[in-house]
């Protein structure tokens, strides 16, 4: 009998700027982190203050299990150095710093929810894209939350692909998550852009 984990979803966003003053955004951010948690989903986030910090705290209201993904090297590099909160069930150390962060950040959720965001989150957005992970954007939550569409299709001159869904709403937006994540299954290659010309790939 196949065994099936839990789904892991990765929250990424603006861990600082004016977009923490939002206090829309970040109820929006708590909704989703209190999505994910009641849906039975496995929260993952950048172990980060800001936005992303308050979808952890609404993800406990629910006792959802939290993981952080941390650019530090130790827990006390991660408080004293990083300033960063440490509520989560569990980080993971990298001692990477932010930008390998990332990677490993994105590649420990099945799929990815973007909230406001700035240049940090832009490279967790386009890491997840060339590498067909799901995202969903919680769009008017500041950032570059409406500016996605515009970013891939017109400066960039790339498709937007299906498995990337955008609202509003954080219950919204988790139904449509779901849903494109089990109609798109990552694929096996790690780079889209490579082809694999050998026998039985490609």
């Amino acid at each position: 009998m196949a065994h099936h984990h839990k789904l892991k979803i990765g929250v990424m966003g603006s861990a600082s700027g004016p977009q923490i003053e939002d206090l829309t955004a970040r109820e929006k951010a708590r909704n989703i982190g209190r999505e994910i948690a009641k849906r039975g989903h496995i929260f993952i986030n950048g172990a980060c203050p800001g936005l992303p910090n308050d979808a952890l705290l609404g993800a406990k209201e629910f006792n959802g299990f939290t993981v952080g993904i941390s650019p530090a090297f130790s827990e006390y590099e991660h408080v004293n150095e990083y300033l960063s909160p440490h509520a989560h069930d569990m980080i993971i150390y990298t001692g990477m710093g932010f930008m390998e962060r990332d990677i490993i950040n994105i590649r420990s959720a099945d799929a990815v929810v973007i909230i406001g965001g700035g240049i940090g989150t832009l490279n967790e957005f386009t890491i997840a894209y060339d590498e067909g992970r799901p995202v969903g954007v919680l769009t008017n939550s500041g950032g570059i939350s409406n500016s996605i569409i515009h970013v891939v299709e017109e400066l960039c001159q790339r498709t937007m692909p299906p498995n990337i869904v955008l609202d509003d709403d954080p219950m919204t937006l988790m139904d449509k998550l779901e849903v494109v994540v089990k109609a798109f299954p990552l694929p096996i290659r790690e780079d889209g852009r490579v082809k694999d010309m050998r026998e039985g790939r490609g």
